[in-house]
C-alpha cells in the first residue's frame, strides 16, 4: 500500500500540470554572476524564480510546498530559505522592501522552528515521511537545510543586525561538528573523508548536490564570523571532492549519489545541471581546477545528444 500511494504520489507530481513540488524546485541552475568569495554578499545561486514562487503559502507569508498525494502541504525548510535566499539577492539589487520583508519573515521561521534533537543539537525538521532508499520517518533533519538555513540567517543579521538571527546560526553549526550517530550532519568515512548528509541514512549515500549546499552554508559561516573550526571543515569538504569527484562521473553522464545499489543512480537532467552549476561556483570560490575541469566535462556530456539520451534512457529504467 505505501509504495502505491508513492506511485501515486510521483505520477500526479510528474505528470499532471497542476502545482505541486517541482513547481519550486525545477529552477534552471545557475551562477549568480554578482557572488562574491571574500565576504558575505548575495547568495551563489540567483534564486529568482523561486523569490516568486507561484504556489502555495500560508497566512504569515511563508511558502508551502504540495507533494501531493498523502503527504499533501507541507513547510519544506530547504524550499523555505532558498525563497529567502532569492528574495535577499534581489533586495540586494533593488533596495525592495517587500524583498526585505520577505527574507526576514523567513528568517524569523527559521529561528521559531529550530527544534532540539534527543541528543540536544537543534535542526530544522522535515515532518513527513519521506520515501527514499530508506522510508525517513518524520520528523527527519538534512544537511542542506542546515547548510542553507545558516545561510539565510547570517544575512538577516548582516542587514537587521538582531542578535538572535547569529545566535540561531551557531546554534545550527552545531549540528556540522557532530558524527550523523550523535544528531549531527557529518559523516567521515574510512578514507577519513569528511561527508554532509543531505538525508541522514546508514550507510550513508552521499548525495553530491546536497553535500555541496551544505558546505556554502559552513563557509558562509567562517565568512561572517571568522570561527576557525568552520574553514576547517570546509576545507576538509573541498578535500573530500578533490578526492572523490571522479567517483560520480560514469564516462558520458553524473551520478545522483553514491547509492552502493547495483544499477547506478544518475543524476536527472536537472540535477546533472545542478552540479555544473555548482562546479563553477567552487571554481569561484576555492580557484581550483578540477571544479573547472568537471563542470566543462559534464557540461560535454549534456550537450551530446547520444550521452543525454543515453542518460535519460539509463534513469528510466533505474
Amino acid at each position: 500500500m505505501n509504495r502505491l500511494n508513492y506511485y501515486k504520489r510521483i505520477f500526479s507530481a510528474y505528470l499532471t500540470a497542476t502545482t505541486s513540488q517541482l513547481t519550486f524546485w525545477h529552477e534552471i541552475p545557475d551562477v549568480n554572476e554578482n557572488l562574491v568569495t571574500d565576504r558575505l554578499g548575495e547568495y551563489y545561486m540567483p534564486f529568482t524564480s523561486k523569490a516568486d514562487y507561484k504556489g502555495y503559502y500560508d497566512d504569515q507569508g511563508i511558502p508551502m510546498l504540495d507533494y501531493r498525494g498523502a503527504i499533501g502541504l507541507q513547510y519544506n525548510p530547504i524550499a523555505i530559505a532558498q525563497y529567502g535566499l532569492g528574495n535577499y539577492n534581489l533586495f540586494c539589487r533593488t533596495r525592495d522592501e517587500t524583498r526585505k520583508k520577505r527574507f526576514i519573515n523567513v528568517a524569523n521561521w527559521l529561528v521559531s522552528n529550530l527544534e532540539e534533537t534527543r541528543y540536544g543539537t537543534k535542526v530544522w525538521y522535515h515532518h513527513f515521511d519521506w520515501e527514499y532508499r530508506d522510508t525517513l520517518k518524520a520528523p527527519w533533519y538534512s544537511a542542506l537545510a542546515q547548510g542553507q538555513g545558516i545561510s539565510l540567517l547570517l544575512r538577516a543579521h548582516k542587514e537587521v543586525d538582531d542578535d538572535i538571527y547569529i545566535y540561531s546560526a551557531k546554534e545550527a553549526f552545531e549540528t556540522f561538528k557532530k558524527n550523523i550517530r550523535e544528531g549531527g550532519v557529518t559523516y567521515i568515512d574510512d578514507d577519513n573523508h569528511i561527508w554532509f548528509e543531505e538525508y541522514i541514512v546508514y550507510p550513508p549515500t552521499h548525495i553530491l548536490n546536497g553535500f555541496i549546499w551544505a558546505s556554502w552554508g559552513v563557509y558562509d559561516y567562517y565568512l561572517y564570523t571568522k570561527e576557525q573550526e568552520a574553514i576547517e571543515l570546509f576545507n576538509q569538504a573541498i578535500s573530500t571532492l578533490c578526492d572523490r569527484l571522479n567517483d560520480y562521473d560514469v564516462g558520458f553522464w553524473s551520478l545522483y549519489e553514491q547509492s552502493g545499489t547495483r544499477m547506478k543512480m544518475l543524476a536527472s537532467p536537472f540535477y546533472h545541471s545542478l552540479h555544473i552549476a555548482q562546479l563553477k561556483i567552487l571554481y569561484r570560490l576555492t580557484d581550483i581546477k578540477l571544479f573547472d575541469h568537471y563542470s566543462n566535462k559534464w557540461t560535454s556530456y549534456y550537450n551530446d545528444p547520444f550521452k543525454r539520451n543515453l542518460a535519460i534512457f539509463y534513469k528510466t529504467i533505474f
